[in-house]
Order: C-alpha cells, then sequence, then structure tokens
C-alpha cells in the first residue's frame, strides 16, 4: 500500500495582517498610479484593481471572480503598456494590490513594482522605501521589508521559506 504524504498547510498570516498588508499594497499602488494614468488616461484597469482592493478592506466580502478578474485586468493594462517601464510597473502594482485579498504575499509585489516605478523614472528608491516601511505595522515590518531589497539602483523580492 503507497501513502502519500500530506502537508500541513499552516497559516502564516492572520486576517487581521492581511487587511492591514492589503492596506498598505494598495497605498504603495496608488502612489505610483499618476505613472500610468498620464501614459494611458483612457484606462481604468489598475484604478479599478486598486479600488476592488479597497472595497475588500472595507466589507470583507471576497468574490474570487471580482478579485481574479480585476487583478488580471491591470496585468494586462501592464503588458499593453510595455514600451514605457513606469507605467508598465504601476499597473502592475495594482495588480499585485488586489490580489492580497487571495494571497497575502501579492503585498510584496505591489511594493516590489511601485518601487520599479521610482528606479524607471530615477527617483528616490531608498526614499520610497524607507516610505513603505514606515506604512507597515510594526509586528510586520522586519520580516516583510526584508524580503524587498534594494541594490543601487535595481529592487529584487527575495523569496523563500513561507513565501
Amino acid at each position: 500500500m503507497i501513502y502519500k504524504a500530506q502537508k500541513l498547510f499552516v497559516k502564516k498570516y492572520r486576517r487581521e495582517d492581511q487587511i492591514s498588508m492589503a492596506t498598505w499594497a494598495a497605498d504603495c499602488a496608488e502612489r505610483v498610479l499618476p505613472y500610468f494614468e498620464r501614459a494611458y488616461p483612457g484606462d481604468e484597469r489598475p484604478r479599478h484593481a486598486i479600488e476592488t482592493c479597497r472595497r475588500w478592506v472595507r466589507t470583507g466580502v471576497f468574490r474570487m471572480a471580482e478579485i481574479r478578474g480585476a487583478s488580471l485586468a491591470a496585468h494586462a493594462a501592464a503588458r499593453e503598456a510595455k514600451e514605457n517601464d513606469a507605467a508598465c510597473f504601476a499597473a502592475r502594482a495594482a495588480g499585485q494590490a488586489v490580489a492580497t485579498a487571495h494571497v497575502p504575499q501579492h503585498a510584496y509585489g505591489a511594493a516590489y513594482y511601485a518601487l520599479k516605478v521610482v528606479a524607471a523614472v530615477g527617483g528616490d528608491v531608498a526614499g520610497e522605501r524607507d516610505w513603505q516601511s514606515g506604512r507597515l505595522p510594526e509586528r510586520l515590518r522586519e520580516e516583510i521589508m526584508s524580503r524587498i531589497v534594494v541594490q543601487g539602483i535595481s529592487v529584487k523580492l527575495r523569496k523563500g521559506e513561507g513565501f
């Protein structure tokens, strides 16, 4: 007889943490959204993704089709903006922010892409990272920010155990 090993799934984040992370991710994405909206003024998909994230935070109502649809639409906008790095990364930040409602670790992606926007426009990446860090609850700050690494003008997301 063959037995399959079962993985025990342990939630890394509490619901309260996930809500904090979603709020933070939406803040990070919204801060760089103007780079997308100036380049593509008629395209509301990234803004809609951020609004969908904020609605989930406010109401707690989770509709997977709505969350997934908003995220995929923002990422489609990013693909269409690929010739404009700042706009592309801003749309990706929005897509990651709303996906935090489904998987908390997507919040990291929102912050990561927001930093990539700042790097693409030659802005103060270290200052933006400090801004991001300052908006996280203290109980989450060290763990999350230790994964978002700025090296010169390069920004990396460190994945590993528990990610």
